[in-house]
């Protein structure tokens, strides 16, 4: 048979409020996440085709994954990651020039 995820309402009334706040803030943290990974995007772009705004963009992405780390959307060892790894990119298209 078919399994259908049923969408269980608790009776307690602080539980119902839970859901709804859950649910919100889930929504919240993709939104950030979705936009966090187009700025990262961007800037492995960037990186890529060495752009001239390079630095700037790469600058708005770090800004980006402090922001989201911040609001603990993603974890700091996530967050220092994303940054290591973009910085690291960068350095070896700086040095093959």
């Amino acid at each position: 048979g078919s399994t259908k995820e049923v969408e269980r309402m608790p009776n307690i009334k602080s539980q119902k409020d839970r859901v709804v706040q859950a649910k919100k803030e889930a929504m919240h943290n993709k939104a950030i996440k979705t936009s966090l990974k187009t700025v990262i995007k961007k800037a492995d772009a960037a990186i890529d085709s060495n752009a001239a705004d390079k630095d700037a963009v790469i600058r708005a992405a770090v800004s980006a994954i402090d922001s989201a780390k911040s609001k603990g959307v993603i974890h700091k060892n996530t967050a220092s990651r994303k940054v290591s790894r973009m910085a690291k990119r960068n350095n070896k298209v700086n040095a093959a020039q």
